[in-house]
This record gives C-alpha cells, sequence and structure tokens, in this order.
C-alpha cells in the first residue's frame, strides 16, 4: 500500500472545484430537497442507474411528498409504483421506514447516521449519505465509486476489494476534508469523479482534475491484481423469472390466475420457485382459485 497523498489539500480543492462545475444536474440535488427526498435517492439510485431513478423518484414525491404519507399507502401501491426499478424489496423496505419514521420520529427522517441505521432496510452506506447529504454531517461516504477513486488516488491500486474492507473505511476517514463544509460536498464530489472521469472500465484520466497527484498513474497504471468479483449472467435467471412475474403482477389490475403467470414464466418449476420466494418475501400475496396479487 502506498501512503496518503501528500498534499491532501490541494486534492480536496481540486476535485471540489471540478465538481462545482462538472456535477450532474440531479432532481434530488437541487435547494429545496427534503432528508426524505435524499433518502429515496439513495435507496432507489442502489444497482440503479440514475436516469431511470429520476422520473420514478419525481413520481414518489409528488404522490407520497411525506414519509406519513408513504407510511399511510398499501404494500401492493408501494411496489406497483416502483415499477421496473429492480430489486423491489427496496420498496417494501421503504415502506416499513416510513412507518418507522411515523412511530419513533413524529414523521420525520432522523438526522443522525445511528437512527437511521435503525430503519428497515437503511445500511450503513445510505445511512451515511443522508446525515451527510440532508443533513450536512461531515462524515464519510463511501460507495463504490468513491472505494475506486480513493484506492487509485492514495493506494495506486487499479480497484477497490469486492467488498468493502476495513482499510477503505479508515482510507476514506483520513482522506476526508478538515473543514465541516468541505467534508460535507467531498462526499458527493468524489462520487461523482468516480461515476464520470475514474470509471471501472475506461477511465478518463487526462480529464482528470488530480491526475499529477494519483498513486496509481504514477505507478504507471498497474493492472488490477486483486481477487476478482463475480458478475451476475441475467438470462434465465431466478432475477428474471421473478422480475417477469413481478411485471404481470404490477401491470393486472386486480388478481392474476396461475395460467396468466404462466405464460410469463413457462418453466414450471423455476416459476413455482420463484413465485414461492417472492410470496416469502411479502412481495406477493397467494389467493384462493390459485390466483395471485400484490400485497394489500
Amino acid at each position: 500500500m502506498h501512503a496518503l497523498a501528500p498534499d491532501l489539500g490541494a486534492l480536496h480543492r481540486r476535485v471540489l472545484d471540478w465538481y462545482a462545475g462538472a456535477s450532474r444536474p440531479l432532481p434530488w440535488r437541487e435547494p429545496g430537497t427534503t432528508p426524505y427526498g435524499v433518502l429515496l435517492s439513495e435507496v432507489m439510485s442502489q444497482q440503479t442507474p440514475v436516469a431511470r431513478v429520476a422520473p420514478i423518484w419525481r413520481e414518489w414525491l409528488e404522490r407520497w411528498p411525506t414519509p406519513a404519507a408513504l407510511a399511510a399507502a398499501s404494500p401492493g401501491d408501494v411496489v406497483r409504483a416502483w415499477g421496473r426499478l429492480g430489486y423491489p424489496r427496496r420498496a417494501l423496505r421503504l415502506h416499513e421506514a416510513a412507518i418507522a419514521m411515523v412511530q419513533r420520529h413524529g414523521g420525520e427522517v432522523p438526522s443522525t447516521p445511528e437512527e437511521l441505521r435503525a430503519l428497515p432496510g437503511v445500511g450503513d452506506y445510505t445511512a451515511s449519505a443522508v446525515a451527510c447529504f440532508a443533513y450536512d454531517a461531515p462524515v464519510p461516504v463511501v460507495d463504490t465509486n468513491v472505494r475506486r477513486v480513493l484506492v487509485r488516488l492514495l493506494d495506486g491500486e487499479a480497484q477497490a476489494a469486492p467488498a468493502l474492507t476495513r482499510h477503505e473505511r479508515d482510507l476514506a476517514l483520513a482522506a476526508l476534508p478538515v473543514a465541516d463544509a468541505d467534508a460535507v460536498t467531498w462526499g458527493v464530489a468524489a462520487m461523482e469523479l468516480g461515476a464520470l472521469v475514474c470509471t471501472a472500465r475506461t477511465p478518463r484520466c487526462e480529464e482528470c482534475p488530480v491526475e499529477d497527484l494519483c498513486a496509481w498513474r504514477a505507478a504507471g497504471s498497474p493492472p488490477y491484481a486483486g481477487p476478482v468479483k463475480r458478475t451476475q449472467r441475467w438470462e434465465g435467471t431466478d432475477r428474471q423469472a421473478r422480475g417477469a412475474l413481478m411485471a404481470v403482477l404490477r401491470e393486472a389490475p386486480g388478481p392474476v390466475p396461475a395460467e396468466r403467470l404462466a405464460l410469463a414464466w413457462p418453466q414450471e418449476a423455476q416459476r413455482d420457485r420463484c413465485l414461492h420466494s417472492l410470496v416469502v418475501d411479502g412481495l406477493v400475496e397467494p389467493l384462493d382459485g390459485d390466483r395471485y396479487r400484490l400485497p394489500a
């Protein structure tokens, strides 16, 4: 491992200046976005391109502008409104989190990482992101993009580890600017640098505002030599089957007979297995007469 860059101050200034001029105009970054809007954006953006998130995010805020409004909705309506964002259990966890906010926090999004982590479906990253972006808490926000940026800049490694490590947590804390205002912006600025310039496969180093401070570039941009994260195929998987079944149920105005679901996914054994898993996850309710619906 390489030591931290000798001039973190210069690194911070350049990245923050770059972000001020190059950041994407995402709707949840607009002034006046509520902590609830920030929470929605963070949960919806997990493993989902922001271009797909933006219209659904707007629709949710128009329909359910507060945690109390979301808590009063039915789980089925919430899952249906989730659309094709993927991983629909996130919709149920958001609904459960809204109920918890009404019960424990007077209908408000809590402000500390500890309180946020206690909400259903909220992990370390989301808790830190909401505390930082919604409440200006000077805490490290470490997603995949930030991890890659930091290990390249400060460790000279091509990629981060397959899963978040203690070293990477320590690195993010050590790289945090001292001034609170800079620390708050640093998380989203480093994230944006990783999303737009310091990308995983084809980094645009010639466009990077801190290329000359990058330990990885100084080392000659060596290839990644660590453990490889397994990539998941899609075609024919249970994930694809579950998505096909959920699409039918979302689009139907009422209960769906089993025969209709059979048309959506003909492989009987896999279909039955996936349908059972959707019921166990609380995403689907079985009814009499071999019919199914989204949760009431």
